[in-house]
């Protein structure tokens, strides 16, 4: 199979990376076409390259890279000779456009070519009409359209699985290609081997308080959630028979555990969704009994403001390959993550370094990023390699808790199913920014977690002021000073350090 192909060009070819979508998945030049014709015979694989995982499926269509048809100067694109007029359009605009159509017209349009049926079949079309249309009440079928059909259609069950796996030659995509090279892609050991972050057991808070939270600075704990009922209890059979009914957020929609645990069994894509629960206490109670706050982050200042805080703590599951791309936490928050099972890679960026490949907006309300998790470490991660200041890692463990300062940018993906709780919270050495941030001229659009954006900052300020009369004075004027100290140091810096790099940690 060509896709095979282009799983042994892509392991074996070293310095050669997915560019992005509007371009060749990999440059592949003449001198290199010897390699296609020794892949049956050859199993030697080069640990520098990609590798598919050992499980993955071809092609449900038999979907090529681009590089494929220069090594076939006999073929020709049956993409293009399908989409007739429309095929100078982009394969994701092309996917736009199908975007806006029903079940019916895709399925009547996969009739007109073999490239429409190509394009009508692609799975996040069909991902995006069960969750729009389903509500999250569906059983997951091993493909979104299997899936859609099977609630919408009962008696074209079977049929529609059939019809699902044509394959259609002499189809080139590297847009197409690659949402399949995502879903399937390995985890380089590169990029786990790299481990910088502090680690450390048994601190004091006054020295997690010295050493991290107010110079803004990560760091793992261990060792202090080991009396958690979570850690010891929160299985998928426990975690199932406890929930019973109940139904938790999955990214639009809402699911019982049982029902997306059948999800994550079958499921082989590029962004699988996240149970991600801001409510979970509040639906199932024991879930808040079995875990508590640890004693590092016990000063929760949004606390005074009783039933309206903003959404703070959730509970995490998700399988393999999930997780968050690059963002920065709400409110100008800081947050803790405990695993409790499982395992999850972290990268995280100061507030003053924008990740490679990351666009913000000027006010930060959105983030323009590459699609998925995994396109991220194809295409960007390398680049880190070569800045003289890299970005803070590791791999955190069942057991293990991370500490994320405020306004630091994350990714995070789950290197195997795991489940995790997290909280964002307020401290004394956080306050003045979150204040700042609360009364931002566009609030309105950047505050999250309430219906209520626009009064939440009178309402804290308010709060605070009467719980702790005077504090905000004083941690005002000690945040100027500290400002004025920072402005002397990065001057000293800045005549001094003649050799710096181009970014620098703000800690």
């Amino acid at each position: 199979m060509r896709s095979f192909r282009m799983r042994n060009l892509l392991s074996r070819v070293k310095k050669k990376t997915i560019k992005n979508r509007n371009r060749s998945c990999i440059s592949i030049t003449k001198e290199l076409a010897h390699l296609v014709e020794q892949e049956e015979e050859e199993e030697e694989v080069n640990e520098e390259g990609f590798n598919i995982k050992s499980s993955a499926p071809s092609h449900t269509h038999g979907v090529q890279p681009l590089g494929n048809l220069y090594l076939n100067t006999s073929s020709t694109n049956s993409r293009d000779t399908g989409l007739g007029n429309l095929h100078t359009l982009s394969d994701e605009l092309v996917l736009d456009i199908l975007g806006f159509l029903d079940s019916t017209s895709l399925g009547v349009l996969a009739s007109v070519s073999k490239s429409f049926y190509v394009f009508t079949n692609h799975e996040p079309l069909w991902r995006n009409l069960v969750l729009e249309n389903l509500l999250g009440g569906f059983q997951y079928k091993g493909s979104w359209k299997s899936t859609y059909v099977s609630a919408c259609y009962p008696s074209f069950d079977n049929f529609a699985v059939a019809l699902g796996g044509f394959k259609v030659r002499d189809f080139y995509s590297d847009y197409l290609f690659q949402s399949w090279l995502c879903a399937n892609l390995e985890m380089k050991p590169e990029w786990l081997e790299r481990d910088n972050v502090v680690r450390k057991r048994g601190i004091s808070v006054e020295e997690f308080v010295l050493n991290f939270e107010e110079p803004n600075k990560p760091v793992l704990l261990e060792g202090c959630i080991d009396n958690w009922g979570a850690l010891r209890n929160w299985d998928r059979d426990y975690l199932v028979r406890l929930c019973g009914d109940v139904k938790f957020s999955v990214g639009p929609v809402e699911m019982k555990l049982g029902e997306y645990f059948g999800y994550s069994d079958q499921v082989r894509e590029e962004r699988p969704l996240y149970l991600f629960d801001p409510k979970f206490a509040e639906k199932v109670p024991k879930l808040g009994d079995e875990y508590e706050v640890p004693v590092y982050f016990r000063e929760d200042l949004f606390g005074v403001l009783g039933n309206e805080r903003p959404d703070y703590r959730w509970v995490i599951i998700g399988p393999a390959g999930s997780g968050s791309s690059f963002h920065v936490d709400p409110n100008s928050t800081s947050a803790w993550n405990a695993v409790i099972k499982g395992s999850k890679k972290w990268i995280l960026f100061p507030p003053d370094v924008i990740p490679p490949g990351v666009h913000p907006s000027p006010d930060g309300a959105d983030v323009a990023s590459p699609v998925s998790i995994i396109e991220w470490f194809m295409n960007f991660y390398g680049a880190t390699k070569n800045w003289n200041k890299k970005p803070i890692e590791c791999v955190c463990k069942a057991g293990e808790v991370i500490f994320v300062p405020s306004g630091w940018w994350h990714l995070v993906i789950n290197l195997e199913e795991s489940i995790a709780i997290t909280q964002n919270y307020v401290s004394r050495r956080n306050l003045i920014n979150v204040l700042d941030f609360l009364k931002s001229p566009n609030a309105s659009t950047l505050v999250s977690g309430t219906r209520d954006r626009l009064n939440l900052y009178d309402k804290f300020k308010n709060a605070i002021e009467a719980y702790f009369p005077g504090e905000i004075d004083e941690l005002t004027r000690k945040e100027e000073e500290r400002k004025i100290q920072q402005r002397k140091l990065s001057f000293w810096d800045s005549v001094a350090d003649t050799n710096a790099g181009a970014f620098k940690f703000s800690f």
